[in-house]
């Protein structure tokens, strides 16, 4: 069964960096696109970015570009965000996630991802 592990979430000084790991489990990692959504108590959960199943194509919400950067590494079955520049309004839970089938245009919906983590907490201190 594939499981999603996100770990380097954390308390940073607004204007600071902070890299996410997503650690996924299972043969067939390479064959999925992969995203990161967030999430603030109350609110829906919110696309931040997506990448394709060979790391060729990367797609961004408008408050991620020129900010955050989505990577993966096949060989490893790993998937990163790098965000910079932090600000507050960056406060929330990070959830790494696998789109729902193999191959196939990556949305921006929650509903086109099927295999969720338990979320990483980031906080941004202003």
């Amino acid at each position: 069964q594939v499981q999603l592990v996100e770990s380097g979430g954390g308390l940073v000084q607004a204007g600071g960096s902070l890299r996410l790991s997503c650690a996924a489990t299972g043969r067939t990692f390479s064959t999925y696109g992969m995203a990161w959504f967030r999430q603030v108590p109350g609110k829906e959960r919110e696309f931040v970015a997506a990448i394709s199943w060979g790391g060729e194509d990367t797609y961004y919400a408008d408050f991620a570009k020129g900010r955050f950067t989505i990577s993966r590494d096949n060989v490893k079955n790993m998937v990163y965000l790098q965000m910079d520049s932090l600000k507050p309004a960056d406060t929330a839970l990070y959830y790494c996630a696998r789109a729902s089938r193999q191959f196939v245009i990556l949305s921006r919906a929650p509903s086109g991802y099927d295999i969720w983590g338990q979320g990483t907490q980031v906080t941004v201190s202003s």
